[in-house]
């Protein structure tokens, strides 16, 4: 469903290795969204390294929008504390 907000690209070739969200066309409608750190910008081509360690591809030409996010917040150390009935 479609909010009325506008598609904005704001990434560049300086953001390597940066946090970046992209979101891209999908070749049959419709967008998909990849979060991860920009590893190269080459010939029209940005790898994205995800969390897990894989690594996208996307053509420059299929961004819809994007933008710079935040690193990953460090994990909490022990987890919650036990529940007390």
């Amino acid at each position: 469903m479609y909010m009325g907000g506008r598609l904005v690209h704001r990434i560049t070739p300086e953001d390597v290795g940066r946090r970046v969200s992209v979101r891209i066309n999908l070749p049959g409608g419709g967008f998909t969204d990849i979060v991860g750190v920009v590893e190269s910008w080459a010939d029209g081509v940005i790898t994205v390294r995800r969390r897990d360690g894989s690594a996208v591809e996307v053509e420059e030409s299929t961004v819809a929008a994007s933008r710079v996010v935040p690193p990953v917040p460090p994990r909490r150390r022990g987890g919650r504390p036990p529940r007390t009935p």
